[in-house]
């Protein structure tokens, strides 16, 4: 606990920083193909890896400083061991507000209950189709069965709202958008269609599809209206059937990036901070973790680190900037 009260955490373009998205591994069961590559091995050594002390001591540092919200990442954060545990350490930390986790629901129907108890407000789960045989395709393994029964299993564990993340693909799955929209109204879901983003090779050679003209063709479909409310303090823009009963978010990085309003870094999982998914502005934290640094020597590097997010990320302009992946950022 600092001796005095510290000042909300704001970079140099007048952004408040209030969300922290945290990895807890680099590593994933699935190998979908915007992602990771076939093969790929570049792990970090476990070693390397942030300690559940290591973790809950700098979250405490970030929520002392204006951090409200927490997302759990990866990879896939689910293959971190006794992931429960640390949720129960980050949820009770002072001034954490909301704690959710971003998965691939593969073993969700093993951690639902648990994650909940440990104070997991909300999940985002990975769903680019509905077909089988597409998802498949997309996540390199037989995979289908196990996402839907995880999304079950967290909607009876109680978490809500529960988000779909689909990236729109054309030619691999923007044909089943209305079907996803359709299954999402349906059980009580958000979806959120996603642009894909340059990341490393793979995200590259998906086949990015303009949102916005998909967001009109959906607005029609299902007499959409936008949606005021903030919906998880992410970047998605939100829109809502006329009765209020369903919601449909569009995260559109390239077509009409949000980056004026970014309120969030990314904490890898070796320690390392990245200040923007598409510029290579970081700061390494395991360093200071474990060479004895107080927290106010802590804080102090927090502070200087933010003043490295730039104003903008340039997905458009220089597609092939970024060669690391999704996974090794954090999600």
């Amino acid at each position: 606990m600092f001796a005095s009260p510290i000042a909300p955490l704001q970079d140099r373009f007048g952004r408040a920083i209030r969300y922290l998205r945290l990895s807890v591994t680099d590593r994933c069961d699935l190998r979908c193909n915007y992602c990771l590559p076939k093969g790929f091995n570049g792990y970090e050594e476990p070693a390397n890896w942030l300690s559940f002390d290591e973790m809950t001591r700098l979250v405490g540092i970030f929520a002392q400083a204006g951090v409200s919200r927490v997302r759990l990442t990866g990879g896939e954060p689910l293959l971190r061991h006794n992931l429960p545990e640390l949720a129960a350490r980050l949820s009770a930390l002072p001034g954490v507000e909301d704690l959710s986790l971003s998965t691939n629901a593969t073993q969700l129907v093993k951690h639902a209950v648990a994650l909940k108890a440990a104070g997991v407000k909300r999940i985002n789960v990975s769903l680019d189709s509905l077909d089988k045989g597409c998802i498949n395709t997309i996540t390199g393994r037989d995979s289908f069965d196990a996402i839907m029964a995880g999304i079950m299993a967290g909607k009876a564990a109680g978490f809500d709202p529960i988000k779909l993340n689909m990236v729109a693909m054309r030619g691999v799955n923007e044909h089943e958008i209305k079907r996803m929209v359709a299954f999402c109204l349906e059980n009580d879901f958000i979806l959120r269609l996603i642009e894909a983003m340059p990341m490393g090779s793979t995200g590259r050679n998906a086949q990015y599809l303009d949102l916005n003209p998909v967001r009109e063709q959906l607005v029609a479909e299902f007499g959409l209206i936008p949606e005021v409310a903030e919906l998880g303090g992410g970047p998605a823009r939100y829109w809502q059937t006329s009765d209020g009963s369903g919601r449909v978010g569009f995260i559109t990085p390239i077509s009409q990036h949000f980056c004026a309003t970014c309120n969030r870094v990314r904490l890898a999982v070796d320690g390392t901070l990245y200040m923007c998914l598409g510029q290579e502005e970081k700061f390494e934290f395991a360093p200071l973790l474990r060479g004895g640094a107080s927290d106010e020597e802590i804080l102090a590097a927090l502070k200087s680190a933010i003043e490295l997010k730039p104003e903008r990320h340039e997905f458009k302009e220089q597609p092939g900037k970024i060669i690391r992946f999704m996974s090794q950022t954090g999600g």
